[in-house]
């Protein structure tokens, strides 16, 4: 991302990549290595984003959204909710009704965070995304202070009923962030396609 970041110019296309981390625990620029609570095999990586620590790994869901922001005459308040509100729509098909909070980024069911929000901007592009739990293991959030708040309760779309997998909401998810932040829908690769998969499809 660094590299993509620092290499693009004016007519470099902004891009959306999503995939699956192998097991991470990864801490903001700023973050405070305390948040991690025990010992653990899994590596903890500083990276250049900002926030606190969080966990990525299978069964979980990253967008990385890069984004020249001048060329959108986007702020970076805009970009967080619109990747916020991309998410919510994407629970929303599901019948989950989710909300974004200004005190702490991310997305929420109830009082549970199902989606975390970290980005950087460099040069006037952004980089780094938001990640949706869809089926992890939600354990390994009990080993830290998710996004750095003591005792906050992380959930997921398997925990809430919804067996569909991280593949199979890819596409989905980059049409509504492409959505959320106002690009054209033909901008959209001919080859990714939009379907859904219906709210009982699929397994954990």
């Amino acid at each position: 991302m660094r590299r993509f970041t620092a290499s693009r110019d004016a007519a470099t296309p902004d891009e959306i990549w999503l995939l699956e981390h192998p097991p991470v625990y990864t801490l903001g620029l700023n973050g405070d290595p305390r948040h991690l609570l025990e010992p653990s095999a899994i590596p903890l990586i500083r990276t250049d984003r900002g926030g606190q620590i969080t966990w990525h790994g299978p069964g979980q869901l990253v967008a990385y959204a890069l984004v020249d922001l001048r060329r959108r005459n986007l702020g970076i308040k805009r970009l967080v909710h619109g990747l916020e509100q991309a998410v919510i729509a994407l629970l929303g098909h599901y019948g989950l009704s989710a909300e974004a909070r200004p005190d702490a980024p991310g997305v929420y069911v109830g009082a549970a965070k199902i989606s975390s929000v970290g980005l950087r901007v460099s040069r006037g592009c952004s980089y780094h995304g938001v990640s949706l739990n869809v089926n992890p293991d939600l354990t390994f959030f009990d080993r830290i202070d998710p996004c750095g708040y003591p005792g906050l309760t992380v959930t997921s779309l398997a925990r809430l009923g919804v067996t569909a997998k991280a593949v199979e909401l890819a596409p989905a998810l980059s049409l509504a962030i492409m959505e959320t932040l106002g690009y054209p829908s033909d901008a959209l690769m001919p080859e990714v396609t939009t379907a859904l998969p219906s709210p009982d499809s699929g397994d954990q």
